[in-house]
């Protein structure tokens, strides 16, 4: 399969989230938008000043430049009427007094304090901020399937709303396979378990709600009784080794064996050739190579838009941005690659300048430690060389997790 008919399948296999749950906005930052907020009033809630200055009538200026100053507003105060023929002293945000039609800024007054000389005349409407002038009753402040960030929070509470409706985490489980494999001390011939702590965590950071299923053996009876009935318990299951052609990789049998059905298998892409997707009950199954580097790329690739798919949000191209390279390269055709990336700086158009990393080893993450992103390059490109154009997944975008 090409890595987008790959993507599309591994999209194809998880269905949004229906169910949803009422939060606070102290724990909604993250969340995803379950049902659309719209406003419960206009704003601003009243007529108010822009600054601080005098409310008056413009008519009461017709004939004269001096007003007498009958009261002060201040933001917070209640509403006020204007006195007749007098101009109120009023501070920024205070409620216009009824009868008001503008505020003359401070700056073009003199404040007698009893009294206040104006010295232009203004035009009704001045430095007054119309209730409704931002927002209508009813307008859309957030729409379903948005990720709720720090500004939408403050408009949220700017508007009273304290508590919103967002879909439940997508329930994850994680599992690593092989002998070699260890949570603690290894013994000899064994090797620390580095992909189920990174699928742990970059699942957790896309917003999922994540169960460690730990390391299951070589073995393919183990395995399927393992998978057996956890379809009925998750959205999605994500392995991760065991699905290449050797005699170790057991994944495909245990997950016919559990009931579970394969419905892809093998991408053209480099790092992470022999991903499967397939069903294991009502969950989506994705099992991933065992090398961590393609671990790390087969969760961009192939994953993180199934999560999105779960939460109901909008899905992002893998490289959305456009680069140039600053580097040279020439590699084998034929399957699309993907490889960590350091910014080096810009060009003079403002694109971004991409330094390649690493020696494409996929079972090493130390290239990553100091990537600023990653970048992909097309099946059918061979060569690369300094201002070849490139597209690119900086880990620094939102809504796209490390």
């Amino acid at each position: 399969m090409s890595v987008a008919q790959a993507r599309d399948l591994a999209i194809s296999l998880v269905q949004p989230i229906e169910e949803t749950e009422r939060v606070s906005l102290s724990e909604a930052l993250g969340r995803t938008i379950g049902r659309a907020v719209h406003a419960p009033r206009e704003m601003p809630f009243f007529d108010n000043a822009a600054m601080d200055g005098f409310a008056l009538r413009c008519a009461d200026l017709a004939d004269r430049c001096c007003l007498p100053v009958g009261a002060t507003v201040a933001a917070g105060d209640a509403p006020m009427r204007l006195p007749e023929g007098a101009a109120v002293r009023i501070f920024t945000g205070a409620p216009v007094p009824a009868g008001a039609d503008a505020v003359v800024m401070v700056e073009a007054c003199i404040d007698k304090q009893h009294k206040v000389h104006i010295s232009q005349v203004h035009a009704p409407g001045t430095n007054i901020r119309r209730a409704g002038s931002d927002q209508f009753v009813g307008q859309s402040l957030i729409a379903a399937g948005k990720y709720v960030d720090a500004h939408h929070i403050g408009l949220l509470a700017a508007n009273g709303i304290y508590e919103i409706e967002v879909v439940r985490r997508p329930r994850v489980a994680v599992f690593s396979t092989g002998d070699e494999l260890c949570a603690g001390p290894c013994a000899p011939g064994q090797i620390p378990d580095a992909n189920r702590p990174m699928l742990l965590a970059l699942a957790r950071q896309a917003g999922a709600e994540v169960s460690d299923l730990g390391i299951l053996p070589d073995d393919p009876r183990s395995t399927a009784d393992a998978l057996g009935g956890i379809g009925t318990r998750f959205d999605l299951v994500l392995s991760s080794g065991a699905v290449s052609m050797g005699g170790k990789d057991h994944i495909r049998g245990a997950l016919e064996a559990a009931g579970g059905t394969v419905q892809g298998w093998r991408v053209a892409i480099k790092p992470g050739k022999p991903v499967m997707f397939g069903q294991l009950g009502a969950a989506g199954f994705t099992g991933l190579p065992g090398n961590p580097f393609a671990v790390h790329v087969g969760f961009h690739l192939f994953v993180l838009p199934q999560l999105l798919r779960l939460l109901g949000a909008r899905q992002t191209a893998f490289a959305p941005v456009p680069a140039v390279a600053g580097f040279d390269w020439t590699r084998k055709a034929g399957r699309a690659e993907v490889f960590p990336v350091r910014l080096v700086g810009h060009d003079t158009a403002g694109c971004p300048i991409l330094g390649r990393l690493g020696k494409s080893v996929s079972a090493t993450l130390l290239p990553l430690s100091e990537a600023d992103g990653l970048a992909i390059v097309p099946p059918n490109t061979s060569r690369i060389t300094a201002g070849t154009a490139l597209a690119w997944h900086p880990f620094c975008d939102k809504g796209n997790p490390q």
